[in-house]
């Protein structure tokens, strides 16, 4: 196993394990949330044709006009030309048809089409929209790393995309483990909320991934080994293979496989508890097993230090997170959020402060405490025991304090 290693490292080697997947092209509804792995451009002029910005006339020449068609949005465009002394009643968007000087608006115009006849003053080429006027064809919009918003997917429709070619969001499992660790209601004595798997889909989209799947676990080392190596298969099988293996200890024969069984392989897999070094941790033991190379195993990080990286044989990466869930939130920083900012291309924002408060560093670890932005620096909220969250839930950023800090600024990391 390797040593603890320091929290900057641990971040760096975090980053450093990440292996990008190749670009793809998606159906619009899937690209929501990634990031375009090339750029957008216009596979159509906007507007396509010359088009009336007002309900009103398309006239040539001088007025007064005589109206000889109508033409709506959508519908037919007028077969010809006009002749000066035409008009065309047209609607917002129609094709202004060739020919055409300038569109008279209702409210601008002397007589109507029922009459057959309207007069007015126009400003020649007033209220056309020329063809590529908004947007050219062939234009770069957008560039490479654009995150796909919604307004970006109603802007790739108008330019003629049915795809986007995407970095993916990786996906991301959650296996939540502890025989103690109850989702709903008032814990019984001796047991605890799960305060770890709610914070994570929120954490996981922030750093540009998404949760696929939430499964909870008994203690024991069958199950999560059974969980881990099964992840991959698919189907009904899978379901089988998996409660049978988890027969032989800790899973009980012929029970059904727990909610949230995958549907397609993730790219990380989150152990949440079971990575320190107690009776019931047994996270370490199952990558061994599973022959995983474990590339950290502990960080010299409070709260946090019982952490861990590992990469199983089939690549995915798995990340083990404290059960205190304060513990959890700083290794999920730690080693977390970099593998999916690397992985989805999401930059990681750099600030430093100086702190205002008192602050004990400690003599070998790095801390992490939770801390307000002022006009006078970064100042610590407290309530920072590892069980807790309430510091964090007090705090816009966690303030990075070295071994032997003695004052200078310090780094801040973002919160989701």
């Amino acid at each position: 196993m390797v040593e603890a290693i320091s929290w900057p490292a641990a971040r760096a080697l975090a980053a450093g394990a990440a292996c990008p997947s190749k670009p793809s092209s998606v159906p619009l509804r899937e690209a929501l949330g990634c990031r375009l792995a090339a750029p957008l451009r216009a596979l159509v002029a906007v507007p396509g044709v010359d088009v009336s910005a007002m309900d009103g006339y398309a006239v040539a020449g001088s007025g007064p006009w005589r109206v000889v068609a109508r033409v709506l949005a959508g519908g037919a465009p007028y077969g010809g030309a006009l002749r000066a002394g035409e008009a065309v009643e047209i609607a917002t968007g129609a094709p202004v048809p060739a020919g055409a000087e300038a569109v008279l608006p209702y409210e601008h115009a002397d007589g109507d089409s029922v009459d057959g006849v309207v007069g007015g003053v126009v400003v020649p080429g007033r209220h056309i929209r020329r063809r590529g006027e908004d947007i050219a064809e062939g234009a770069v919009v957008l560039g490479a790393g654009t995150v796909v918003t919604p307004v970006t997917l109603g802007l790739a429709a108008a330019l003629g995309h049915d795809v986007l070619e995407v970095r993916p969001r990786p996906r991301v499992a959650v296996l939540v483990t502890g025989d103690e660790v109850v989702d709903a209601g008032l814990p019984a004595p001796g047991r605890v909320r799960d305060a770890i798997g709610p914070f994570l889909p929120g954490l996981v989209e922030w750093a540009g991934g998404r949760v696929t799947t939430t499964t909870r676990l008994p203690d024991g080392p069958a199950a999560l080994r059974a969980a881990l190596a099964a992840w991959p298969e698919r189907g009904p099988a899978a379901l089988a293979g998996w409660a049978e293996r988890g027969a032989g200890g800790g899973w009980p024969a012929g029970a059904d496989a727990p909610s949230g069984w995958p549907e397609c392989r993730e790219d990380v897999v989150v152990v949440c508890g079971a990575s320190s070094k107690g009776p019931a941790d047994h996270l370490r033991a199952v990558l061994a097993e599973l022959g995983a190379d474990v590339l950290v195993d502990g960080v010299a990080v409070r709260p946090g230090h019982p952490q861990a990286l590992a990469r199983l044989a089939d690549g995915r990466l798995v990340v083990g997170l404290p059960g205190n869930p304060f513990a959890a939130l700083a290794a999920a920083l730690t080693l977390l959020a970099p593998i999916l900012r690397e992985l989805s291309g999401v930059p990681a924002a750099r600030e430093t402060s100086a702190l205002s408060g008192e602050v004990r560093p400690h003599p070998r670890d790095t801390r992490l405490v939770p801390v307000r932005r002022s006009g006078r620096g970064a100042v610590p909220v407290g309530h920072d025991r590892p069980g807790s969250l309430w510091g964090a839930a007090l705090a816009d950023a966690l303030a990075v304090v070295p071994p032997g800090w003695s004052g200078e600024q310090v780094e801040l990391i973002e919160l989701p």
